[in-house]
C-alpha cells in the first residue's frame, strides 16, 4: 500500500472529522506513523498496513486534540468531553501499540528468528589436514557464522 492509498483510506475511515483536517494532516500523520513503526512506504504486509494505519489515526486524533486546546472556555463544559474522548482514545491506541510491539517484536524489528537467538562464530585457524590450506574463512574472506536463514 502506498502512502497516497493510505491517506485516502484514512479520509474514508475518519469520516466526519475530515472537515477539521487538512490534506497535509493526513500526509503528516502517515509520515509520523512510518517513522514511529519503522515501516517504509510502500507497505508490504497486512501487519505493516494495520499498524501504520492505526498509528496514523492516533496522530490524526492528536492533531485534533491540540487543535481543540485553544478553543477551551471555562464556562463551556462540553469541550471538556471532547478532550477526554480524544485523550482516552489516544491512550487506548498507545496501549494497544505497546502490547503489539511486545507480542510481535519480530515483525516490528524486521529481524528473522535466526537473528533473535545466539550466533556461533567459528574459531579461527582451521586448516585442511592434508594440504594445510586455511579454511577458517569462505571465498569472500568472511568469517563463517551459523546458523544462517537456510539452516
Amino acid at each position: 500500500m502506498t502512502q497516497t492509498e493510505l491517506e485516502t483510506l484514512l479520509e474514508v475511515e475518519v469520516k466526519g472529522l475530515t472537515g477539521y483536517l487538512d490534506s497535509s494532516d493526513y500526509s503528516n500523520a502517515c509520515d509520523d506513523a512510518s517513522r514511529e513503526t519503522g515501516f517504509a512506504f510502500p507497505l508490504a504486509t497486512s501487519f505493516q498496513i494495520q499498524w501504520v494505519k492505526d498509528r496514523a489515526k492516533r496522530h490524526l486524533f492528536f492533531y485534533l486534540l491540540t487543535e481543540s486546546a485553544h478553543k477551551f472556555k471555562y464556562e463551556q463544559i462540553n469541550l471538556q468531553h471532547r478532550f477526554e474522548h480524544y485523550r482516552s482514545l489516544i491512550s487506548d491506541m498507545d496501549l494497544r501499540y505497546e502490547q503489539a510491539m511486545e507480542e510481535s517484536y519480530l515483525e516490528f524489528s524486521g529481524a528473522s528468528s535466526v537473528n533473535v537467538f545466539g550466533t556461533k562464530i567459528d574459531a579461527g585457524f582451521q586448516y585442511e589436514p592434508l594440504t594445510g590450506r586455511e579454511t577458517t574463512y569462505d571465498d569472500d574472506n568472511i568469517t563463517i557464522l551459523t546458523p544462517t536463514e537456510t539452516d
